[in-house]
C-alpha cells in the first residue's frame, strides 16, 4: 500500500481543490484518517477514488447517489463500469431523470427562442 498523503498532495495530485476534497469528506466520499495532529491522512488509492468521483459528478450523478453507487464502480480500462448487479437499475434510473431534465430544459430554450424571434428589433 503506498504511504499516507495530506490534503495538499492530494489536491495536486487530481487537481481538485482542498476545499472540494473537504467537501468530498464531508458527504461521506472520502474517508481519511485524522492524525492525532487533526492533519488528514489519505492513502495513495484516494487518487483513484477522487479521480472516480469526478467522472461520476460530470454523468450528473449528486453526490449523495455517488455515495452509494461508488463502492459498486471499477474501472475496465476504458471507463468506469458497474460491478454489483443492482448498479445498472440505478444508472438506468439516473439515466432516464438526465433526459427528462434535458426535455425540460429543450422545452425552455424554445419558449425563449420565440420570445427572442417575437420581439421588435
Amino acid at each position: 500500500m503506498e504511504a499516507t498523503i495530506r490534503i495538499g498532495e492530494l489536491a495536486r495530485r487530481t487537481g481538485v481543490s482542498q476545499r472540494l476534497l473537504r467537501y468530498y469528506e464531508e458527504r461521506g466520499l472520502l474517508q481519511p484518517e485524522r492524525r492525532p495532529s487533526g492533519y488528514r491522512a489519505y492513502d495513495g488509492v484516494d487518487v483513484e477514488r477522487v479521480r472516480r468521483i469526478r467522472i461520476l459528478l460530470t454523468a450528473g450523478l449528486s453526490t449523495s447517489t455517488i455515495r452509494t453507487v461508488l463502492p459498486c464502480t471499477v474501472d475496465t480500462g476504458e471507463g468506469l463500469a458497474a460491478a454489483c448487479p443492482d448498479l445498472l437499475a440505478d444508472l438506468r434510473r439516473e439515466r432516464t431523470r438526465i433526459i427528462r431534465s434535458i426535455t425540460e430544459l429543450d422545452d425552455a430554450r424554445a419558449v425563449l427562442d420565440a420570445m427572442i424571434a417575437a420581439t421588435p428589433r
